[in-house]
């Protein structure tokens, strides 16, 4: 597993984790901005009159009303990207990545009015009536090729998998797990059942429960989230001076945390922000497809308020609950993920400006980010080990990007006795377990954010609910991303095979460790993408024809 995260790394290290893939989603983004002449702001509110039916029609094309498409894409974009990937990009890139992201949203509004206009133009009907639209259309269209649509649809199926699937299951156990003592194979087990039971009903199904849904995780989440930030109202002012005081220079180390260059700011701001609204990703489009609209436009439009509530509404409250609690650069109690952690040879001292310097090169380093090389040293040899603890031993302990405290060995429950074997950093022996304090990440850090003050466990309740909810519906929406995929490659008779797939991958990401997860969606979301930024370009002057032909109607 761990050979397997340092491949997904180093691929990673070329695709997202490189200077062109931002430059070239936030490029695209800014450049239909200024060809279209700003559309994220001239039809924001035109938007809105759509989505609450005022110029709906009864005998319009489509399977879903405006507001149905809308909170089926949100339902597929609001979900462990708005909980835990916020978590996740300020734990790697610090508060810095948060303007980043928002930078990427207010963008992504534009490239999300263009794919999602395209894909309802060029949507189809199939042999048994069903709507099915999404860039694998146009793309085919704009490169005059089947075979590269077929690309983007085949990618789009590993995508919906491995970004829209798995990261939702594995967050929701280990929160449950935390919050409740659920064991994460019983979570896979029943809502796996779930899924399968909403799934096999189709787009009209989910749109009817996403459109339920939304709105109840909305008021649970936000009733929390201004709990927390009222009662850590003296740090609101302080958090956002830390997002726009260190955007150019990266993060600064405080507390646990190490600091963050502004590559890695930038990196995950970027890629959190993508992963969070979907903005050039081609996912969301699938959904809008469906949609009862007379006009194309007018779907693209509604699209727009996507980026909008996702990222610069829901990500921000996350950011600002985590910010303001001061959880981001605490240690806690847990047990270490073996991809996360690594045993270095020598002491390291958080209050050691030379200390942090070099564990942050290390951290660059293990991220493909830079060429500087860190002086860190795995640490081969045997640790003395006496009731679980280390026997003063000249060696750090790595876990999460921190350096851990407390650190405990177990071998099935029991405190070990002896020596264990390492070997380049890593202990040898699966069986043993190791625990004890470090900086945590993804959804259990949102978690103990909103469990740090006057909420106390039912703020981590309401995490876990609120994650639930947000995932799951999440889960819902990528399953009809991927099987319209599916149908657009072999056929609607393929449909229920891609099912049953999409749900056994549910369930066994329940119980997989959560870095590699993280990882695996990091590189399928930058790779679905890259096709579908192209295809938009090409298609570039008949999209500002509609704009034109649109404005001039009205």
């Amino acid at each position: 597993m761990v050979a397997f995260n340092d491949f997904l790394l180093l691929l990673d290290g070329y695709l997202s984790g490189s200077w062109w893939f931002p430059a070239f989603l936030i490029g695209t983004g800014i450049f239909f901005t200024a060809y279209l002449g700003f559309p994220q702001f001239r039809f924001f509110s035109h938007g809105w009159r759509i989505v609450t039916g005022k110029y709906e029609k009864e005998d319009t094309k489509g399977e879903t009303s405006p507001f149905e498409a809308l909170t089926t894409a949100m339902s597929g974009a609001v979900g462990t990207g708005n909980i835990g990937g916020v978590a996740l990009a300020i734990w790697i890139g610090g508060p810095a990545a948060i303007f980043w992201m928002w930078i990427t949203a207010i963008f992504g509004m534009t490239t999300k009015f263009v794919e999602v206009t395209l894909a309802h133009k060029y949507r189809t009907t199939l042999s048994d009536g069903s709507i099915s639209g999404g860039p694998m259309y146009y793309i085919e269209k704009s490169f005059n090729m089947r075979s590269a649509g077929v690309l983007f649809a085949a990618l789009m199926m590993i995508c919906a998998i491995g970004s829209g699937n798995m990261p939702q299951i594995n967050n929701i156990a280990g929160v449950l797990d935390s919050a409740f003592s659920i064991p994460k194979l019983a979570t896979g087990l029943i809502l796996g059942i779930m899924l399968w039971l909403i799934i096999s009903g189709g787009i009209k199904r989910i749109a009817k429960i996403a459109s339920r849904l939304v709105p109840i995780m909305a008021v649970i989440y936000f009733g929390g989230a201004l709990v927390v930030v009222a009662e850590n109202y003296n740090n609101i002012i302080p958090s956002f001076n830390s997002i726009f005081s260190q955007v150019f220079s990266g993060s600064a180390a405080v507390g646990g945390f190490l600091g963050a260059s502004f590559a890695m700011s930038l990196k995950l701001g970027v890629a959190r922000g993508l992963y969070s609204n979907e903005a050039g990703q081609g996912s969301s489009p699938i959904a809008h497809a469906s949609a009862k609209t007379e006009h194309s436009i007018e779907q693209g439009m509604v699209s727009i308020l996507e980026p909008f509530i996702d990222t610069i509404v829901v990500c921000s409250v996350t950011a600002l609950v985590i910010l303001s609690s001061g959880a981001w650069t605490q240690k806690y109690e847990n047990t270490f993920e073996r991809s996360s952690m690594a045993i270095f040879a020598g002491k390291y001292n958080e209050s050691n400006i030379n200390d942090i310097e070099e564990l942050g090169k290390y951290i660059l380093d293990a991220r493909k980010f830079t060429e500087n090389t860190s002086a860190v040293e795995n640490f081969s040899g045997n640790l003395n080990i006496i009731d679980g603890e280390l026997n003063l031993e000249n060696i750090t302990i790595f876990h999460n990007n921190s350096i851990a405290e407390d650190v405990k060995f177990f071998k099935q429950n029991i405190p070990v006795n002896g020596q264990i074997e390492i070997k380049n950093g890593v202990i040898t022996d699966n069986s043993i377990q190791v625990k004890g304090k470090s900086l945590i990440h993804s959804a259990e850090l949102t978690s103990k954010a909103f469990g740090s003050g006057l909420l106390g466990v039912y703020g981590e309740y309401i995490v876990a609910i609120g994650l639930l909810l947000f995932a799951f519906s999440t889960a819902i929406a990528w399953s009809y991303y991927g099987d319209r995929s599916t149908a657009y490659i072999f056929g609607e008779t393929a449909v229920p095979w891609y099912r049953m797939l999409y749900v056994l991958c549910f369930i066994a990401a329940a119980i997989i460790d959560t870095t590699v997860i993280w990882n695996i969606a990091y590189v399928v979301v930058a790779l679905v993408t890259i096709p579908n930024l192209f295809a938009m370009f090409l298609l570039r002057k008949e999209m500002r024809e509609q704009v034109t032909n649109y404005i001039v109607e009205k």
